[in-house]
C-alpha cells in the first residue's frame, strides 16, 4: 500500500519578509522526492513545518489524508534529519544503535572503518562520521517517511555512494524527502523533484526547469 505525505496552504513570513507562500508539496512511500532551492528560499523552514518545529501563518499536513500538525511526536509516520548534529555527543555508538534497535554489525559491514567502535561515544567521531551515523539510523528508522537536509555535508566521495544505495535499497520500504547544496546527488536520487524559488514550490518536468526557475547554469 502506498502512503502519501502532503503539504499545502503553507504560508510563513518572518517579520515583514514573506519566506513561503501558498506552497504544495507530495511525498509517496516507494519514492525519493527532491528539493532544490537557493540559499534562503526556505527549504529547511519547510522540512521545519512539516515536522512541526515550526509554527507558521497557516499550513496543512497531511499523511494519507489525516492532518497531523506535530509531526514529531509520531517516529512512526516521520523522522527528521536537520542540519545540526541532533545525536548528543556524549552517547555512546553502544547506545545509540540499541536505541534505534538497529544492528551494528550491518552498519560496520558497510563502513568497515567504524571496526572496533561500538564502545566508542559521538564526540570521538570525525564530522564526516557522526553525520554519516545520524544519517544512518534515520535512513533505517521505522518510520514511513524520512526528512534528509543535507545528508552529504562532510561526507567522503566513497562514504556518499555508500549513503545513496542504502537510500535506494530503503526506497521500498518508506518516502524520502531531500535537499542538499550537491543538487547532482539529488538528481541522481529524485524521483519526483521541486525547486523552491520566488516563495513558491514548483514541480520540476524536465532538467531545463533548474535553469528556469534560477536554480542552476546548466552546460549545453
Amino acid at each position: 500500500m502506498t502512503h502519501r505525505l502532503e503539504v499545502d496552504s503553507v504560508h510563513l513570513q518572518f517579520g515583514e519578509r514573506e519566506i513561503l507562500t501558498n506552497v504544495y508539496l507530495k511525498c509517496e512511500t516507494g519514492k525519493i522526492t527532491g528539493l532544490l532551492g537557493r540559499n534562503g528560499t526556505g527549504k529547511s523552514s519547510l522540512m521545519n513545518l512539516i515536522f512541526g518545529n515550526l509554527v507558521p501563518g497557516n499550513k496543512s499536513v497531511r499523511f494519507d489524508g489525516k492532518s497531523v500538525p506535530k509531526a514529531y511526536q509520531h517516529h512512526e509516520l516521520l523522522s527528521y534529519l536537520p542540519q545540526y548534529n541532533f545525536i548528543p555527543a556524549h552517547l555512546s555508538l553502544t547506545r545509540v544503535f540499541s536505541d534505534f534497535s538497529l544492528d551494528f554489525a550491518a552498519f560496520e559491514k558497510c563502513f568497515p572503518e567504524f571496526q572496533q567502535k561500538y564502545n566508542s561515544k559521538i564526540r570521538q567521531l570525525s564530522g564526516g562520521q557522526r553525520r554519516l551515523v545520524e544519517t544512518y539510523v534515520l535512513i533505517k528508522s521505522k518510520s514511513e517517511f524520512v526528512m534528509l537536509d543535507e545528508p552529504f555535508s562532510h561526507l567522503s566521495p566513497l562514504m556518499i555512494t555508500a549513503v545513496k544505495e542504502l537510500i535506494r535499497q530503503e526506497q521500498g520500504n518508506k518516502g524520502f524527502l531531500i535537499t542538499d547544496h550537491m543538487y547532482h546527488e539529488v538528481l541522481d536520487l529524485a524521483n519526483d523533484l521541486y525547486v523552491l524559488a520566488e516563495e513558491q514550490v514548483y514541480l520540476v518536468n524536465q532538467i531545463e526547469d533548474l535553469e528556469r526557475l534560477g536554480y542552476a547554469r546548466l552546460s549545453h
